[in-house]
């Protein structure tokens, strides 16, 4: 009996990413790599959150009399804290 026949792109020829891992140690090993990568992604959305936060607290916290004076007395200290936040993150980051 023959093996059928099957349509092989070039795409999966070229892409070895696409080529199923030889043994266990190595799919743990590109899981893990995909791990790490997702999580600086989402350590970058967190860093890009804070700098948002950051940026809606300043303009409260200039924002005169439209706003209660411990509102903007709290958004003040929250732009001044999420400064500091997003450099630990950052610091931390560079680290690993």
């Amino acid at each position: 009996m023959s093996t059928p026949l099957r349509v092989v792109t070039s795409d999966l020829l070229n892409d070895a990413s696409r080529a199923p891992p030889a043994g266990l140690a190595e799919r743990v090993a590109q899981l893990q790599a995909e791990a790490k990568r997702l999580a600086r992604e989402h350590i970058d959305a967190l860093t890009a959150s804070l700098d948002q936060t950051r940026r809606l607290a300043e303009e409260i916290a200039k924002g005169g009399e439209a706003y209660p004076p411990g509102v903007r007395d709290l958004a003040r200290r929250l732009g001044e804290d999420s400064v500091a936040r997003a450099m630990t993150l950052a610091a931390i980051s560079a680290r690993s």
